[in-house]
């Protein structure tokens, strides 16, 4: 019996376009993270704003928190800042991770308008956005009241995604929490 020389092309064909066709109902926000479940990375890294105050682990947690990582070159993270200043003056706790950034455009760039963040965490190198497996930036990751990572979005943050994804969480993290 003699197979047809084009059969293992299309077979292979088919394989691939069945793939590439299961990946556009994929969510390209829900990046699977093996860090869910488990406490945020312990890091010693300079306040943005003090560079000789060292923020630690510490200073993140007692109370549920986003942890957002940002910078000044990222135009994503301009689009989001309005709703985290929102956000912020509607009682959020929202923490920042200034990622791979110059301190002076930071600096600049938060100095332009209000400051959604409570703290400013500076990551020069990336070596925090290393342990939190950080593809870029933005990114958001939920924290409870003990620092354990309980939700990460990728992307921008609107009212939309605050609405439907992380504010539930975030609710559910207060409510916990209590008084």
């Amino acid at each position: 019996m003699k197979r047809s020389p084009l059969l293992l092309p299309l077979a292979v064909f088919l394989l691939i376009a069945g793939l590439l066709y299961r990946g556009l109902f994929l969510d390209p926000t829900r990046v699977p993270s093996v860090l869910i479940g488990k406490p945020f990375p312990v890091f010693a890294l300079s306040a943005l704003d003090q560079p000789s105050r060292t923020l630690t682990r510490k200073d993140i947690t007692g109370r549920p928190a986003l942890v957002n990582i940002w910078a000044s070159w990222c135009s994503s993270c301009r689009q989001e800042r309005p709703v985290l200043r929102r956000l912020a003056s509607r009682g959020v706790v929202i923490y920042g991770v200034n990622y791979k950034d110059d301190r002076s455009a930071a600096r600049r760039w938060l100095g332009t308008s209000d400051n959604p963040y409570l703290v400013d965490i500076e990551d020069a190198v990336g070596s925090l956005g290393v342990d939190l497996g950080v593809y870029g930036a933005p990114e958001t990751f939920v924290i409870d009241a003990q620092g354990v990572i309980r939700d990460k979005y990728v992307g921008i943050i609107d009212e939309d995604v605050w609405r439907k994804k992380l504010g539930p969480v975030y609710t559910k993290l207060l409510q916990e929490a209590g008084p």
